[in-house]
């Protein structure tokens, strides 16, 4: 009997998480796999770029999980530098393309798992093409980014965008040596927080010498005389800039499904089962930044980018694909990150977000430190909590402040995928030292005054 073949779009984390863990439960004999990526790189961590690019680490070959080569040592026929141009379902087979020679072939498949990740906003303004003005994506990216940098002379950067990636960037130049300007649309950084807590997260960017601009609607890139960039604009307001670096988030990669007739969600996110297996489709599995995922606190179905699901998505969808059951069941939007010494956290629903689910709900901020408020270090924090107004459960938490407060998201992670109130979490039995926390750790203070919330709420 012949083998089966199994045809992967995409080499990074979902899609080579997804052709190993195939390998591990079936041999060659068994099942052949075929992975295409079209660039130079597989399996890194995408998320680490802006440490490279900052200096923290040492070269891009530290950000990589798995080379080309390993994979092919371990069975998998991956075809590095070839882009699938055109997906036929009803044939059942890819195009792809040799970026390198041109040549096109089609490819049959048994099954197949779709991983093309995501694309970077990348506004059509005028100038925004120009020299000096980049992304980061890509090793590539990170690559040119690094070389813009060396040769700027004036040493300005401009950061454009409040996200994840536009305040790790605008940290890495800062420790570049730049003079840094971080331009967000919000009236604060970070959408994803509360503008009270995203305040707090101004402030400490500000302390750090970054110049962060709210409000800021970019209009135009503007270029000197060479064709490179010289100065971003937001109206009638210039801002210097040697180098440019774009955060302005990322959509869904999913132009082939789409032309395939694949089912995409309100976010253009391929829709799954819980098996990561496409809607309507039982040989096509998707995962990683190309899919909507399940959240677990509003019941729909969102666009979250997070290497940490890729990851996931791989090895249930390797195990499908090899004939075994596993499932992924959602997630609750964790996420953490970091500018110079303040550290930011938040997991399930913001109050924006809770307004439209049109959840009634209370909210307890409160005031704390990193460790026992005597331990030398001690640092402060600040966390924010939400609860259903009527039963109490627990609906979202933020964090913000300083080394040691933004992995305690962790707590209210699991508190939100248990469905606990937050009289329950008050209960929990948390570790305690006075070089780690106070006696009462700063999100169980936030739940008991978020207890006392619902009470006053009735």
């Amino acid at each position: 009997m012949a083998a089966e073949r199994l045809v992967v779009i995409g080499g990074d984390a979902a899609g080579m998480s997804a052709a190993s863990q195939a390998r591990r439960l079936k041999g060659p004999e068994e099942l052949e796999i075929v992975a295409f990526e079209r660039s130079d790189f597989t399996s890194y961590s995408a998320c680490g770029i802006p440490y490279w690019v900052g200096g923290d680490v040492p070269t891009h070959d530290d950000l990589i999980a798995r080379t080309p080569e390993e994979h092919r040592e371990r069975g998998i026929d991956l075809r590095m530098r070839t882009e699938v141009t055109e997906l036929d379902v009803t044939g059942r087979r890819v195009r792809s393309r040799d970026l390198l020679s041109g040549a096109e072939e089609w490819t049959s498949y048994d099954k197949l798992v779709i991983a093309t990740g995501a694309r970077p906003v990348r506004p059509a303004l005028p100038g925004i093409e120009s020299p000096g003005v980049h992304g980061v994506h890509t090793i590539d990216d990170g690559r040119a980014l690094l070389e813009s940098l060396a040769a700027a002379r004036e040493r300005r950067a401009v950061v454009v965008g409040g996200g994840y990636i536009g305040i790790e960037m605008a940290e890495a130049l800062l420790g570049r040596g730049f003079e840094v300007t971080l331009l967000t649309r919000g009236a604060e950084p970070m959408h994803s927080l509360d503008p009270d807590l995203g305040h707090r997260l101004t402030e400490a960017m500000e302390r750090s010498g970054i110049r962060v601009v709210t409000g800021a609607e970019v209009t135009e890139v503007l270029t000197g005389d060479s064709g490179r960039v010289r100065a971003v604009a937001t109206g009638s307001t210039e801002y210097a800039a040697d180098v440019v670096v774009l955060g302005l988030g990322v959509t869904p990669g999913t132009d082939l499904a789409r032309a395939a007739g694949l089912p995409l969600g309100e976010s253009g996110g391929l829709l799954t089962d819980t098996s990561m297996r496409v809607r309507g489709h039982a040989d096509i599995w998707a995962g990683g930044d190309c899919v909507e995922v399940l959240d677990l606190v509003s019941g729909r179905h969102r666009f979250i980018a997070l290497g940490t699901h890729a990851n996931k998505h791989g090895q249930i969808i390797g195990s499908n694909v090899a004939g075994d059951y596993a499932t992924f069941p959602g997630v609750v939007g964790t996420a953490v990150t970091k500018v110079c010494a303040t550290e930011v956290a938040r997991t399930g629903l913001t109050q924006r977000q809770a307004d439209e689910e049109g959840l009634r709900y209370v909210t307890a901020t409160i005031e704390s430190t990193t460790t026992a408020g005597y331990y030398p270090g001690a640092a402060p924090m600040t966390v924010k909590m939400l609860a259903e107004r009527r039963t109490g459960r627990l609906l979202g938490v933020q964090i913000v402040g300083g080394t040691g407060a933004a992995k305690r998201i962790d707590i209210a992670a699991v508190a939100l995928t248990a469905r606990m109130t937050v009289d329950q979490m008050t209960a929990l039995d948390l570790g305690y030292a006075p070089p780690f926390s106070s006696v009462w750790d700063p999100v169980l203070v936030a739940a008991r005054k978020a207890v006392s919330q619902v009470r006053a709420a009735g």
